[in-house]
């Protein structure tokens, strides 16, 4: 069981749809805390990211080579500071783009995106084109996506097509591109995983903590939302993203971000059995549609580009 469960911890498309699967059960986690969105996704990021911190601080703290460890502390690349506020900037843009155009629409277009923007970028920085696999996988996997959403909402649409959401939509999609190409680099030049994770998300957390206090945080004092938000920021962020971070070392960033639109299939699912939410036949094609194409992408071969095994396996393990 043990041997299983390592070899399972080395394959990165299966520790990125972990990530994935603890990404979808924020939804219902966030029904139970009973908070606005706005200030509910800032606490999570505020809490989550604290926790990357500090795992980030300690993983620095454990290296093996003083000398590294030295000449590495306090230096930190502009790309991962502006990736820290694209963080930050993806949550909000996302909230702006649903309470706009509706949560079918906005929800479809920010996470369907982000996988297209993805593969862009890193066609552009690598330099090498995505496969025929990829893309035909991606585009029935965002297909799926749509439908399952659309499928399930009367009418197809909750709110109008309203260009200015769709436009916020799109650039949280952009920004969820960069900031996963930039810790993909990062990781790739052999920085370890949790410290580039501790990095964005710390940075997103000091971004998004006057939103919290001005947004207020009152709720927090119920113990309904405190748990909610515990969970939210410990499992669905930080646990999530430092599995997403082991995940890029073996992964192509491209083909994570196809990998990650488990979520919403994760979230449908868990609205059917614990919210008893009802799924119309629409929705149960989407959701096929979208595993099939997600375990093609998962197969060895369905790569964006590249080999696989890209980063040096002299990096430590991710605590």
């Amino acid at each position: 069981m043990s041997d299983n469960l390592c070899m399972a911890l080395r394959s990165g498309p299966l520790v990125v749809v972990a990530a994935a699967v603890l990404w979808g059960t924020a939804g219902t986690a966030g029904a139970v805390a009973a908070a606005d969105p706005v200030p509910l996704a800032a606490a999570r990021l505020v809490l989550g990211g604290a926790v990357l911190a500090s795992v980030a601080a300690f993983t620095r703290s454990r290296r093996a080579n003083p000398q590294v460890a030295a000449r590495g502390r306090g230096v930190v690349p502009w790309g991962q500071v502006l990736a820290a506020g694209a963080v930050a900037g993806y949550q909000l843009c996302f909230f702006a783009a649903v309470q706009r155009t509706g949560v079918a629409i906005g929800t479809v277009v920010a996470i369907g995106s982000g996988p297209v923007f993805t593969g862009l970028l890193s066609w552009l920085i690598g330099r090498e084109p995505p496969s025929r696999r990829w893309t035909f996988a991606t585009a029935a996997a965002i297909a799926g996506c749509a439908v399952l959403v659309w499928g399930g909402v009367s009418g197809g649409v909750t709110g109008g097509a309203d260009p200015w959401g769709i436009a916020l939509a799109l650039f949280g999609g952009l920004l969820y591109a960069f900031y996963a190409v930039v810790a993909s680099q990062a990781i790739g030049r052999g920085t370890e995983s949790a410290i580039v994770m501790g990095v964005l998300f710390g940075g997103a957390a000091v971004v998004m903590l006057p939103v919290l206090l001005v947004t207020g945080a009152g709720w927090l004092a119920h113990p309904r939302g405190l748990l909610a938000t515990l969970y939210l920021g410990c499992a669905t962020t930080a646990l999530a993203y430092l599995l997403y971070g082991r995940g890029l070392r073996t992964t192509p960033v491209a083909t994570a971000a196809t990998l990650a639109l488990a979520e919403p299939a994760v979230a449908a699912l868990l609205g059917l059995v614990v919210l008893h939410e009802h799924l119309s036949p629409l929705s149960w094609g989407g959701l096929a549609l979208l595993g099939l194409s997600l375990a093609v992408v998962a197969l060895p071969g369905g790569t964006a580009s590249g080999p696989a095994e890209r980063v040096p396996a002299r990096l430590g393990s991710v605590p």
